[in-house]
């Protein structure tokens, strides 16, 4: 018997173990040109972007420069 997510045994005894979440599996393929593929490389284009600039106003040298002169 269950109540509000408890187990209720014997002798009326609870038994709050995890309820285990319906887990959801998405078949389609997700090659080429689609949405989530483009949303993913305009957020990687914005961390490269505002990393190089913040890399160029902290050491005062591009990512350029620094990497040709090691």
């Amino acid at each position: 018997m269950t109540y509000r997510g408890y187990v209720v045994e014997e002798g009326d005894r609870l038994n709050n173990y995890a309820i285990e979440p319906k887990v959801y599996v998405d078949d389609t393929q997700q090659f080429g040109f689609n949405a989530y593929a483009e949303k993913l490389n305009g957020r990687l284009a914005m961390v490269g972007f505002v990393s190089a600039i913040l890399f160029e106003a902290l050491t005062g040298h591009g990512v350029v420069t620094w990497l040709t002169h090691l």
